[in-house]
Formats: structure tokens, sequence, C-alpha cells
């Protein structure tokens, strides 16, 4: 198994450390776990654009962080990360990433360079 389907399933999993247990059990968010978590999705889209099929567990997962994530911070009450607008950029990062997970293709022009968050 390489690197990103372990990283992608470990986080699917909401395995002890990952950013989605420590976001939803612990209320926190893990600037790091969400870096190390977008980067495998990141290189997942990529590899994976233009495949036919998908693994159920991926999609499933995509689409839980696509949904979940933005739904679970979106309380009053949620002690948001650093400033709004790494917060906004990581929300709207998702639902691109989302986006390009399940179309095959993202919304920006070719070429287009995905800057770290």
């Amino acid at each position: 198994m390489d690197e990103i389907t372990k990283v992608l399933k470990r986080e699917f999993d909401a395995e002890e450390g990952s950013f989605l247990l420590r976001l939803r059990g612990d209320l926190e968010w893990d600037r790091a776990a969400f870096t190390c978590l977008e980067r495998a999705m990141r290189a997942a889209c990529e590899r994976l654009q233009s495949d036919e099929k998908l693994d159920r567990w991926v999609a499933e997962g995509f689409y839980e962080v696509a949904t979940r994530v933005p739904s679970w911070t979106s309380h009053p009450n949620f002690p948001k990360p650093a400033s709004d607008a790494y917060f906004a950029d990581c929300i709207e990062r998702v639902g691109d990433l989302a986006n390009w997970f399940f179309r095959g293709w993202h919304d920006y022009s070719e070429g287009h360079v995905w800057s770290d968050l």
C-alpha cells in the first residue's frame, strides 16, 4: 500500500492522531494533520483523475470530508484555527478537492499550482 493510500485510509477511518478524529472528538483543528490530509487528497485527485472506477471507501471519505468538516466547524462555538482567511481557504480547498475527485477535473486553469495551506 503506498503512502497516499495509507494516509487516506488512516484519515477516512478517523484513526488515532488523524485530523478527522481530533476535529470531531476533541474539537481541535490540527493544522499539521490537516496539511497531511489535504496533500494526500490532492495527490489522490492527481493520480485518479482519469480513472473510470473509484474505490467506494475513497469516494465515501472524500464525500465525508467535503460535507462534514464544514458542517462540524460551522458552529459559532467551534474554536477556529489561526486566522479567518486560513480557515476559509481550508474549507474552500476540501470542496475544491471533492469536486476534482468526483468529476476528474478541477475548476482552475491549465497549469494551476495548488499552494500549501
